[in-house]
């Protein structure tokens, strides 16, 4: 049996899938989702608010979203509380991706 980061890989793409139609639908409605809503929106598998395995979905999605022309939809998943903007990996990844993130809340502003 296949799996990814400890679930069948099937199970795994269908949450991706699944992850992704929540997103562009937030996208369409020019709104954020914090992640505790995001990751309770998810019915195929759970994925715990705080877990690393819905930061490496949100990071897969993000990475091929961009390599498609389409940014990184991920833009949209921001901190419940206090600040109200992605987290530390967004930004990350956005680096790792050739964006300038010195100023991160206008990177985000922006995108």
């Amino acid at each position: 049996m296949t799996t990814k980061h400890g679930y069948k890989l099937e199970e795994w793409e269908t949450a991706k899938e699944e992850m992704r139609q929540i997103l562009i639908g937030q996208a369409k409605q020019g709104r954020t989702i914090p992640y505790s809503d995001l990751a309770a929106q998810i019915k195929t598998i759970k994925l715990p608010r705080n877990s690393p395995d819905l930061w490496n979905m949100l990071g897969e999605i993000s990475t091929k979203e961009d390599a498609a022309g389409r940014g990184m939809l991920t833009v949209f998943v921001v901190h419940g509380q206090g600040d109200t903007l992605p987290g530390a990996g967004f930004f990350k990844l956005a680096k790792r991706l050739g964006r300038d993130v010195s100023d991160e809340k206008a990177f985000w502003m922006w995108n």
